[in-house]
């Protein structure tokens, strides 16, 4: 079934993603960091991305020169509409997809869907800063490489209908200080942070610890959004494998050849689930940014919305056990600075009970698997919704983000 609306003709998207070419991580790499950080090679008679001596655990290799999956083949098979899933993750060659890969070929396609604007994310990018952990100097070069790739390729605002996120990452302060001068210089709208806490060469830290303060003033200052997009090994490594052992595991990860269907253990990946973006956006209000810095917009990108209610549930909490911890109500802090994509398992109408319409994006997650093979799908989803509502969630929330 297409979704469709006569009422809503174009649609902006804040889950859009490119696929990563061969060179996307080493283009502008220093030659210093030529044998550390992300490094590819050829395993097997493929080329695979190797980090810290060992094969990524979750990601093949580069998109270019490795089979993609199907848009939408996941949400077909666990729909029931398809009885194969291995065929349909490895269904497409690349060079058959230059909207994958170039920006001009992605508006064409945009065009065809009818959407205005993307708020456009890495495929493979998002999964890369933990597992170079600690590697500090490592994270900063290869991200740094990686973002002048996403200028070039991509553009940060090109046209003003794909906004590319840069990825910026807290581990040095004032590395982190002046990647966001170099991407605001290049028109950044949006900047993309792993959801989860700061790995520093001192230990880990809340993203809201005071001593970022700095960076933050400066996001506040540039109106920025932004864009909490889990990746992987965010962050609560020891937590998973305490968790795992807890309950009789090993660890967190699963024997034997994993991908990033069956990596963790079914147990710790069914009660951790939400639990990173639930905590980061607990901590970012409960540690008080909000209040520090009120100007700040945060969003929950591919995170879906069942994590809300124990969210406000939790800062409810925090406010009854601190009480004047904070100098005004965090659930309504929540609310005021954090936007939302649910999933299209999310029931939305439920989700207004929690969150008002204004804080709630669509995000289609095209060209992945497990999103939606037409991002204007999702309008099958607010059929409940009155026009006005749904207006607000297909596009003009995330304009008035992107354009303050």
């Amino acid at each position: 079934m297409t979704g469709s609306s006569e009422d809503v003709a174009t649609v902006f998207d804040a889950d859009n993603h490119y696929w990563e070419t061969s060179d996307a991580f080493t283009r502008y790499r220093s030659p210093r960091f030529a044998d550390r950080g992300v490094l590819i090679k050829e395993v097997d008679g493929r080329m695979r991305y190797v980090i810290r001596g060992e094969l990524h655990p979750w990601i093949p290799g580069p998109a270019d020169v490795n089979p993609r999956p199907r848009p939408g083949a996941l949400l077909d098979y666990f729909s029931g509409a398809s009885d194969s899933i291995d065929s349909a993750l490895m269904a497409e060659d690349p060079k058959e997809h230059p909207e994958w890969f170039n920006r001009d070929a992605r508006i064409a396609v945009m065009d065809a869907q009818g959407v205005e604007a993307v708020w456009m994310f890495p495929s493979q990018g998002v999964c890369m800063e933990g597992p170079m952990q600690p590697d500090v100097e490592a994270v900063i070069d290869i991200f740094h490489a990686f973002n002048r790739w996403i200028d070039d390729e991509w553009g940060f605002a090109h046209k003003d209908r794909i906004f590319a996120a840069p990825y910026v990452t807290l581990s040095d302060l004032d590395s982190a200080i002046g990647e966001l001068e170099w991407v605001i210089d290049r028109g950044a709208r949006v900047v993309a942070l792993r959801p989860g806490p700061v790995f520093t060469p001192e230990g880990w830290k809340s993203p809201a610890d005071t001593a970022f303060d700095p960076f933050w003033a400066r996001v506040d200052e540039a109106r920025l959004v932004v864009a909490a997009h889990p990746g992987f090994d965010d962050g609560y490594r020891d937590v998973e494998d305490a968790i795992a052992r807890s309950w009789g595991y090993e660890s967190r990860r699963r024997h034997g050849p994993v991908s990033s269907l069956n990596f963790y253990e079914p147990y710790v990946d069914a009660v951790m689930h939400d639990r990173l973006i639930h905590d980061f956006m607990v901590a970012v209000v409960a540690h008080g940014l909000f209040e520090r810095h009120p100007h700040l917009h945060f969003a929950s990108i591919e995170n879906g919305a069942g994590w809300v209610p124990n969210a406000i549930a939790a800062l409810r909490r925090f406010q009854r056990a601190t009480r004047s911890a904070l100098t005004s109500d965090p659930v309504e802090q929540f609310r005021e600075h954090v936007w939302v994509t649910p999933f299209i398992s999310d029931t939305v109408p439920a989700l207004l009970e929690y969150m008002p319409v204004e804080r709630i994006l669509f995000g289609s997650d095209w060209p992945h698997a497990e999103g939606l093979a037409d991002p204007k799908q999702y309008f099958d989803y607010l059929t409940t919704l009155s026009v006005d509502d749904r207006r607000k969630v297909m596009r003009d929330n995330a304009r008035e983000l992107t354009f303050p």
